[in-house]
């Protein structure tokens, strides 16, 4: 028991210890950390602790492994994948009107920061994204994940890194509000996310924020009007499409 306590609190230690080299080094997200050899020289400990360290760091969304290439301070940021325990709430159509809410709330500023914020390099990602949402909604494809993308883009132009950390509560809300409207926006969707783009492009952040207000006020009428039937068989699944 003291052995597995001891190997425990030193991996513990050593994770802490990696934490600390992440910020010293001022890694960001996609930075190629060191290999575990050199990890090893640096934090002062075997090669067994450092992979052990990583892994916990790896279950925390900090650092991402990836076979052959080594390991990546991970997107997430070490925000987990369902923080607010969204995937456990039984009333579908409460949560979602509660996220719609919330992303009146949070989003419309959002833009705004990134009107304001976002460098050259930001406006061109958040562009790419934006073509490969026109693009699906041209061939009138399935949207959702690539919309995500836009959104969380957004939230990274705003510089700021609580509103970045805030990404996961609006990708769940996308996703949520696409699996209970009854039908797939697609032109509405496409005007909307330009305009929101051209404000932030052009960093014209009164009009970003006011894009995006309308942009989320309008599928919020859309699920009052849209919503589907109450489905009794939770397994039963949807195809429809997002904001």
């Amino acid at each position: 028991m003291e052995k597995h306590t001891e190997n425990r609190t030193r991996t513990e230690q050593a994770s802490e210890d990696l934490i600390e080299l992440i910020r010293q080094k001022n890694y960001t997200p996609g930075d190629k950390l060191p290999t575990e050899a050199e990890l090893s020289e640096l934090l002062q400990v075997g090669r067994n602790t450092v992979r052990e360290a990583l892994r916990l760091l790896v279950s925390r969304n900090i650092v991402v492994i990836r076979q052959g290439s080594g390991t990546f301070l991970s997107e997430k940021q070490g925000v987990s994948d369902d923080p607010f325990g969204f995937s456990l709430a039984g009333d579908h159509e409460k949560l979602t009107k509660d996220l719609i809410q919330v992303r009146i709330m949070l989003e419309p500023p959002i833009a705004a920061l990134a009107a304001q914020n976002a460098t050259t390099e930001d406006v061109e990602k958040l562009e790419q994204i934006l073509a490969e949402v026109e693009s699906l909604i041209a061939q009138r494809l399935d949207y959702e994940e690539a919309d995500i993308r836009f959104h969380e883009q957004i939230a990274n132009c705003s510089h700021n890194s609580v509103m970045s950390n805030l990404v996961p509560v609006i990708g769940k809300g996308i996703a949520v509000f696409a699996r209970e409207v009854e039908s797939t926006e697609y032109e509405q969707t496409r005007l909307s996310h330009r305009a929101i783009f051209q404000a932030i492009k052009e960093k014209r952040a009164v009009d970003a924020q006011q894009a995006m207000y309308f942009h989320l006020l309008y599928n919020k009428n859309r699920f009052t009007e849209n919503r589907k039937p109450y489905r009794t068989n939770p397994g039963e699944s949807s195809l429809s499409q997002t904001t």
